[in-house]
């Protein structure tokens, strides 16, 4: 190679036309073709034979640029490699690499904020210690150091991080990052060193009989918040906490009486159209005197909706225990002992599927004004506790707001 280095200029560059290759020193030439492209390649021998590597054209890499990529090839012989061969070979990602890039592949499908952020924080926190050690290299050793630590203490915690160590080690071997045994695999490999977690047994959500729903209705509405009224919504149209909380005012029809939540706030991840009886609305009319934000039911953070513990804890002070969830059961049961509505309306009611999948093809309405009926008879249902003798929950906590 000559040892003159940088030989050409960005004005020279730019005025050659000449066909045939034009040095710049070091292995470096701007080839220039009979029809007039122009293009950098890099040029060495090995044993007497002459080599070559393109790097890119001249309207896409800029002289400089070309310099910079002729010096990391100038390089790579002087180390004894092949620029050529070194380049095809891919870049070794670090465990934390190969974690980011299935977050970042896996992320946009997850609906629920709260499981991304929990994905991102095992992944990060707990593997801190190899998160830096290339993908390639991470051992059974290392996937114990993190879970042991909290197979005893953390089970639950433990068994999700072992998975997600696993995904993120099996995606590096797709991308052809590692091979051989996956060393956070539990069938056949971690079973044998770790003992086996006990089967929780979780059963159903706590439920209230649908027959005392009524007059917790009317101790709920006796209470002063948006918390009492964003319960009392929630359990008027039988939806989900999270449904409720996230709940946006350009969601809301108030002169059709009808709330469409969007499919990316829906578990089953489908648009759900919300038939609202008159107290709902009500409710709604309510809460839009005093519009704080985008949020029906806003929080004390400014553009924040109602906090996740506000029903629970306004539960606690009512002296119920039962779960928010409880409340959709209670609606269901109402449905199939107190009413004749069908199966399938009540379920829809819910945003529940129901049948399989070609069941469904055919039955592509979602029952609007059935459920309208049903939601209204649920409605007069609960305030028949309205005109009854209430015994109060919880003294002492009546009237304090959330």
């Amino acid at each position: 190679m000559p040892r003159q280095l940088h030989t050409l200029s960005a004005r020279t560059v730019a005025a050659l036309s000449e066909p045939g290759r034009h040095s710049d020193g070091g292995g470096l030439y701007l080839n220039i073709s009979p029809s007039g492209a122009r293009s950098w390649v890099f040029m060495w021998k090995v044993a007497g034979k002459r080599r070559e590597m393109g790097l890119g054209p001249l309207r896409d890499v800029p002289l400089a640029k070309a310099r910079e990529r002729a010096a990391e090839a100038r390089q790579k012989l002087a180390g004894g490699l092949d620029p050529i061969a070194a380049r095809k070979r891919p870049k070794v990602m670090t465990f934390g690499e190969a974690a980011d890039a299935l977050f970042d592949n896996l992320s946009s499908s997850w609906r629920n904020e709260k499981h991304r952020a929990q994905w991102k924080m095992t992944v990060t926190t707990y593997c801190a210690p190899f998160r830096s050690k290339p993908v390639s290299e991470v051992a059974i050793e290392d996937v114990l150091k993190v879970l042991q630590p909290l197979w005893r203490t953390k089970p639950e915690t433990a068994s999700r991080l072992r998975g997600r160590i696993e995904r993120v080690l099996d995606f590096a071997r797709v991308r052809g990052q590692r091979s051989g045994e996956n060393p956070a695999r539990w069938r056949g490999h971690l079973d044998a060193i770790l003992p086996k977690h006990a089967r929780l047994t979780r059963g159903h959500h706590k439920a209230m009989p649908f027959d005392e729903v009524p007059i917790f209705v009317a101790a709920l509405r006796e209470r002063k918040g948006i918390a009492a009224r964003a319960l009392e919504f929630l359990v008027l149209t039988a939806a989900r906490t999270g449904e409720v909380l996230g709940a946006r005012w350009d969601e809301v029809d108030l002169e059709a009486r009808l709330w469409t939540v969007p499919a990316a706030r829906m578990k089953a991840g489908r648009e759900h159209r919300v038939p609202l009886p008159t107290r709902a609305v009500e409710i709604l009319r309510e809460m839009q005197q005093s519009r704080l934000n985008e949020f029906v039911f806003p929080g004390v953070k400014r553009g924040r909706p109602l906090s996740v513990r506000a029903f629970p804890l306004l539960l606690q002070r009512m002296g119920v225990a039962v779960t928010v969830h409880g409340f959709r059961s209670a609606f269901r049961d109402w449905a199939g002992e107190r009413t004749s509505f069908p199966r399938e309306v009540a379920e829809a009611a819910l945003a529940h599927l129901v049948g399989d999948a070609v069941e469904r093809a055919y039955r592509r309405g979602d029952a609007l004004e059935k459920r309208r009926r049903l939601m209204d008879a649920w409605a007069g249902f609960l305030g028949q506790g309205s005109g009854a003798n209430i015994v109060p929950l919880n003294a002492g906590a009546r009237g304090s707001s959330i």
